[in-house]
C-alpha cells in the first residue's frame, strides 16, 4: 500500500522526458500559429477582393447615371425590369461579374440615386461566405465577409472652355503661335488619343504656350511642353453635359431686313424695352450700339453676323440668337468676325438668356467655323455657344476678356488669348463646374 505513494512522486520527480513533452507543445503551438496566420492572410486577401468589386461597382453605376445612359448590358438579364434606375444598377451588377473574384451570397440590389448629399450616386453592398482552411475545423458555419462601396459625380475644376465634340476626333486646338492663358480649365468630350492634329482630344502644337488647369477629356490627354508648369492633365474624364441643353429659342417676333451699317456710320440701334428682336443678317462696318435686349439673327437670306475691320460694337446687356426660320438648317446665321473689329458686348445678368452673349441654334449643321476675334479695345463677358459647330477665337494680349466660357463643337485658339475668368462677384457669366466620378464612402 505504500509503494504506490512513492511511485507516483518517482514519477513525479523524473526529468528525463520534459523535452519531448515541451516539444509537443511547442509543435502544436506553431502549427496553430501558422493555421492563424494563413488564415489571416486568406481573410485580408479576401476582403480586399470583395471590396474592390464593390468600389469597381458602385464606380460603374455613378458612370452610367452620371452619363446619363439608356442602355442595357446584355449580360444584365432579367434584373431590374421596370426600374428607372435599371442602366445603372446593370452596370454596377455586370461590372461585378466581370471581376468574378469571390462568389456572392447573392445578387445585390445596387442603391442609385442621392445617398449621404450626394447627386448621382451609386452605393453597392455585397457579401460573400468565405471559408477559412484553418478556422473552419472549430467553427460549425462559414464566416460571412461584407463590403460597401458609394461613388458619385463630384465637382472637378472650373471650366470656361468646353468642347461638346464626342468621336474620336479633335475638340480643343491650341496651334500656331497662341499664347492662351485662360485662368480656368478646358474640357472636351472627344474620345480621341494621342498627338495628331486631327485625331487628338487635345492638341498642343506650334509654338503654342497653354496656361490653363486642369486640362480634360473624355479621351486622352497627351503631355505636352506647350502647358505651363502645374498644368493638371485629366484623361478619361466623364462626359460634360451641355450647360444650356434645355434652352430654346425665342418665339413670338417677326424680321425686319438686313442691319446694315457702313464704315464711317454711327447708329444706335433701339429695343422694345428690352424684348426681341430680329434682323435678317448684320452687316456691320461703322460704330453700332444697341440697346439692352435680345436680337435674333435670322440667317433664311443668307444673312449672318459680320462685322467689318473697322466695326465698333456695343452693348451693355446683350444676347444674340444665330438661327433660321428655314427649315433648311443649312442656312442658320454664323459669326464671321474681322481681325480688326472691336466687340464691347456683355450679356445680360437676368431674364431668359442671363449670362449668354451669342446663342447658335443647336439644329445648325456641322462643319462649319465660326471666328470670334477680340482686339485691344473690345470687351467680353458672357457665353458664346455654337453647340453643333466649331468656333475659332483668336484673341489679343490686351483685350478685356476676362469673363467669357467658350461652348462649342470643337474649340480651336490662335493669336494671343488672354482669359484670365475674373467673373464679378454674383454675375451671371460664370465658369462652368466641372464634374468626376470617384469613391465619397
Amino acid at each position: 500500500m505504500l509503494r504506490f505513494p512513492r511511485l507516483v512522486r518517482d514519477l513525479l520527480g523524473d526529468r528525463s522526458a520534459s523535452a519531448a513533452v515541451v516539444t509537443a507543445f511547442s509543435v502544436l503551438s506553431l502549427i496553430g500559429g501558422a493555421g492563424l496566420a494563413t488564415d489571416t492572410i486568406q481573410w485580408t486577401l479576401a476582403k480586399r477582393q470583395l471590396q474592390r468589386m464593390a468600389d469597381s461597382a458602385a464606380l460603374a453605376g455613378a458612370f452610367t447615371k452620371a452619363k446619363g445612359s439608356t442602355a442595357i448590358p446584355a449580360a444584365c438579364g432579367n434584373n431590374f425590369v421596370g426600374d428607372s434606375e435599371r442602366p445603372a444598377k446593370c452596370a454596377a451588377i455586370v461590372e461585378l461579374s466581370r471581376y468574378n473574384l469571390l462568389t456572392l451570397n447573392s445578387t445585390p440590389n445596387p442603391t442609385v440615386g442621392t445617398i449621404n448629399g450626394y447627386t448621382n450616386a451609386t452605393q453597392v453592398t455585397i457579401d460573400s461566405n468565405t471559408p477559412l482552411p484553418f478556422s473552419s475545423m472549430f467553427m460549425s458555419a462559414t464566416p460571412k465577409m461584407q463590403a460597401s462601396a458609394t461613388a458619385a459625380a463630384v465637382g472637378f475644376g472650373v471650366y470656361c472652355v468646353l468642347s461638346l465634340e464626342n468621336t474620336a476626333v479633335n475638340g480643343i486646338t491650341f496651334q500656331g503661335s497662341s499664347n492662351v492663358n485662360l485662368g480656368c480649365g478646358a474640357m472636351t468630350n472627344s474620345q480621341g488619343s494621342g498627338t495628331n492634329s486631327s485625331t487628338a482630344a487635345v492638341y498642343a502644337g506650334g509654338s503654342s504656350s497653354i496656361t490653363a488647369s486642369p486640362i480634360s477629356a473624355v479621351g486622352q490627354v497627351a503631355t505636352s511642353t506647350n502647358y505651363a508648369t502645374g498644368t493638371v492633365l485629366q484623361s478619361y474624364a466623364i462626359p460634360q453635359a451641355d450647360p444650356y441643353a434645355a434652352l430654346g429659342l425665342p418665339s413670338g417676333y417677326s424680321c425686319s431686313g438686313q442691319l446694315s451699317v457702313g464704315a464711317n456710320q454711327n447708329k444706335t440701334v433701339q429695343n422694345n424695352s428690352g424684348g426681341v428682336q430680329c434682323y435678317r443678317g448684320m452687316d456691320l462696318k461703322g460704330n453700332v450700339t444697341f440697346d439692352d435686349g435680345t436680337y435674333v439673327i435670322d440667317g433664311s437670306t443668307g444673312g449672318s453676323l459680320s462685322l467689318g475691320a473697322q466695326a465698333v460694337v456695343n452693348c451693355n446687356a446683350c444676347t444674340f440668337i444665330l438661327t433660321t426660320s428655314s427649315t433648311d438648317k443649312t442656312t442658320v446665321a454664323t459669326i464671321g468676325m474681322n481681325g480688326g473689329a472691336t466687340w464691347n458686348v456683355k450679356a445680360p445678368e437676368t431674364g431668359t438668356y442671363a449670362g449668354i452673349m451669342i446663342y447658335q441654334d443647336r439644329s445648325a449643321p456641322s462643319g462649319i467655323t465660326n471666328n470670334m476675334t477680340g482686339n485691344s479695345s473690345s470687351g467680353m463677358q458672357g457665353s458664346i455657344y455654337t453647340p453643333a459647330q466649331n468656333l475659332q477665337f483668336i484673341g489679343n494680349n490686351s483685350a478685356n476678356t476676362k469673363c467669357i466660357q467658350l461652348i462649342a463643337r470643337q474649340v480651336s485658339f490662335n493669336g494671343s488669348a488672354q482669359i484670365s475668368n475674373v467673373c464679378p462677384t454674383n454675375s451671371a457669366s460664370k465658369a462652368l463646374a466641372g464634374t468626376q466620378i470617384r469613391l465619397v464612402n
